[in-house]
């Protein structure tokens, strides 16, 4: 038996598996039916306790090919049930295994549907797992949580070479997903990958083609340095922006940002595209959104999100850049928006072709 109680009071008993200890974080839900190693991996969900919201997770298995960083980033997993034999020809191992290998906490046998609506009607919780009731001093210690810099915790030490081609791109890693990388593999990109808080002069004078701006956890505004350091670079090669990266393009460029009542979260979020006139579906994983009325004059709005009407995507007109929300790379996730990678080439092919002339 253990308990995630929230700070408003709720606890939800089930079966604890993984790694046995007490964990707290931010209590947050997404609404894949697939992609729970994805989810696991994914940097910017460090520091929260993911709830899936599908019943049954774990019934393909886990295999690490497929992992977006180098381990799972939650601080636990929460689902309805759990698959103990998974059936797939790829998998390795099951969850649990899983899990116990890379001590991380999971949680079954809970009301997934009672806990999601609670965090959609009343908001995203902080929240504390524990092995026993939780005491009086470990509830107020969660009620009080922050994680502090998650952004210095997921981004890679020391800058590297990824892989090989015709255009040379510098990517910031605020917690890249792989498949940012992979993504732009496929596009016969070199990429010089650099850690967070890279001086923007080492980019500047490595002479690039263009500039990738991953997604990342936590608050945009926490990270006042990398702000500062991408007005640096804005304007100076082209850029694109992705998730975090978008946001903090947009905070560089003078709007604002604020948080969601509870996020979005998962692979089915519908997008439309204002310039095509079309709706994609989308993979999500953000907790923040840009606030319309503090985008500068030269900022367009790209893309929205057709549940809610946020931000979704902006273009900065009179520079080579543009960023969004969602993950066109997706895993996990549909790859309707990949056409965002291909629209980055074409203004790197025209940006080089201006300097050749």
């Amino acid at each position: 038996m253990a308990y995630l109680t929230l700070e408003d009071g709720t606890i939800f008993k089930g079966e604890s598996f993984g790694k046995q200890a007490d964990v707290m974080g931010e209590v947050v839900f997404n609404t894949g039916m697939t992609g729970y190693q994805e989810v696991l991996t994914d940097p910017s969900y460090c520091g929260q306790i993911v709830t899936m919201t599908y019943p049954l997770v774990g019934n393909y298995g886990i295999d690490e090919e497929v992992s977006e960083s180098d381990g799972p980033k939650v601080s636990a997993f929460v689902m309805r049930e759990k698959c103990s034999e998974p059936s797939n020809w790829n998998s390795k191992m099951t969850l649990e295994e899983y899990l116990v290998k890379k001590q991380i906490i999971g949680l079954a046998g809970i009301d997934t549907r009672e806990l999601t609506r609670k965090l959609r009607d009343k908001g995203t919780m902080h929240g504390i797992i524990t092995q026993v009731p939780p005491s009086a001093m470990q509830i107020e210690e969660m009620k009080n949580y922050h994680i502090e810099l998650p952004v210095e915790q997921v981004t890679c030490k020391e800058k590297y070479q990824y892989s090989q081609g015709s255009r040379s791109l510098a990517v910031l890693d605020f917690g890249l997903k792989r498949n940012i990388l992979r993504s732009l593999e496929k596009r016969d990109c070199a990429l010089t990958v650099f850690p967070a808080l890279t001086d923007p002069k080492e980019i500047i004078a490595g002479n690039f083609d263009g500039l990738m701006l991953t997604n990342g956890p936590g608050n945009p505004k926490d990270n006042v340095q990398i702000i500062e350091n991408l007005k640096q670079l804005i304007g100076k090669l082209p850029a694109f922006g992705i998730c975090l990266g978008h946001q903090l393009v947009a905070l560089a460029m003078g709007a604002d940002t604020e948080k969601l009542k509870y996020g979005h979260r998962g692979s089915n979020h519908p997008v439309k595209d204002m310039q095509r006139n079309k709706v994609y579906i989308t993979s999500q994983n953000h907790g923040y959104t840009i606030m319309s009325r503090s985008l500068p004059a030269c900022a367009v709005v790209s893309h929205k999100n057709w549940n809610d009407q946020t931000i979704e995507g902006v273009k900065y007109i009179g520079y080579p850049m543009f960023t969004v929300q969602f993950h066109p790379e997706a895993a996990p996730g549909p790859e309707d928006t990949a056409y965002l990678f291909d629209d980055f080439m074409e203004i790197i092919d025209r940006e080089k072709a201006k300097k050749n002339d």
